[in-house]
């Protein structure tokens, strides 16, 4: 199923993947408490926070692509956009299998509103090429969003359940799956899942809240507007406040500072 596993990463939300026999089935299963948390604790140290029912929506998109990365090889990378209409905002979440990380944000400033609801899957396997992928959904339930593109995209079936306020557990087909089984799983089958099927366990994998933005790579994404206007970049403002687009970390940048990380960058050419 997988792909040889590179060296550990840093602990952090343990991801449980089972076989289940008989059935061709796998589950991956995790409680994602500590996960939020630390969600949370990063929206304090950069100072901003969402509408509670965006965040019960944010965390639900967390949780699926962590679960669904677990699934996946270890050489495998994704990323998903999610538009919704009703709430208006758009949803991003990514998780990185060779690094054992995940991290998203909420977007509501300048979405569209007469734009259809649309599910964009973005996967890098190794070094290939990066495949995009685009589904079309109805309603608001990220989880059921998530089972249609595994449905159209993947072209199998996979399942969400809720095992208890924070741990969630998702079933996905495998070759030669029960598919008539799977499909009628319900909530209460996912609690007996242990003593009534067979489970074997595959393999436990890690995964952290972490983005990887720096001062560094945000000065990279301004300098060339600095270069040609920076002006119109800083006005009368010694500094510049820029957001980073895949967590929302807030960034200041000094005009002293990006001047002289241009200027260090021209000079090495």
């Amino acid at each position: 199923m997988n792909d040889s596993k590179p060296s550990p990463a840093e602990a952090g939300l343990e991801v449980r993947s089972y076989f289940v026999r008989g059935r061709n089935a796998l589950v991956t299963r995790a409680d994602f408490g500590d996960l939020y948390v630390d969600y949370y604790l990063h929206q304090g140290q950069h100072g901003y926070q969402h509408e509670p029912f965006h965040d019960e929506l944010f965390k639900q998109a967390l949780a699926a692509i962590t679960l669904h990365c677990a699934s996946r090889p270890w050489s495998e990378s994704s990323a998903w956009t999610i538009h919704l209409r009703v709430p208006l905002l758009n949803l991003f979440v990514a998780g990185d299998n060779r690094l054992g990380t995940v991290v998203g944000q909420i977007f509501t400033d300048n979405v569209k509103a007469d734009a259809p609801q649309i599910f964009l899957a973005d996967v890098v396997r190794g070094s290939d090429a990066p495949q995009r992928s685009a589904v079309d959904f109805t309603g608001n339930d990220v989880f059921r969003a998530v089972e249609r593109y595994y449905a159209q995209s993947e072209q199998r079936t996979g399942r969400f359940f809720s095992f208890g306020p924070e741990e969630f557990v998702f079933v996905s087909a495998q070759p030669s799956c029960d598919l008539l089984w799977l499909e009628k799983l319900t909530a209460e089958d996912i609690e007996v899942l242990d003593r009534a099927e067979q489970l074997s366990l595959l393999e436990k994998r890690y995964y952290r809240w972490e983005c990887g933005c720096t001062q560094e790579r945000m000065m990279a994404v301004l300098a060339s507007v600095m270069r040609s206007d920076p002006e119109g970049l800083f006005g009368d403002d010694p500094v510049v406040r820029i957001s980073c687009p895949r967590c929302g970390a807030r960034h200041k940048i000094t005009r002293e500072a990006l001047e002289a990380y241009v200027g260090a960058d021209e000079g090495g050419k």
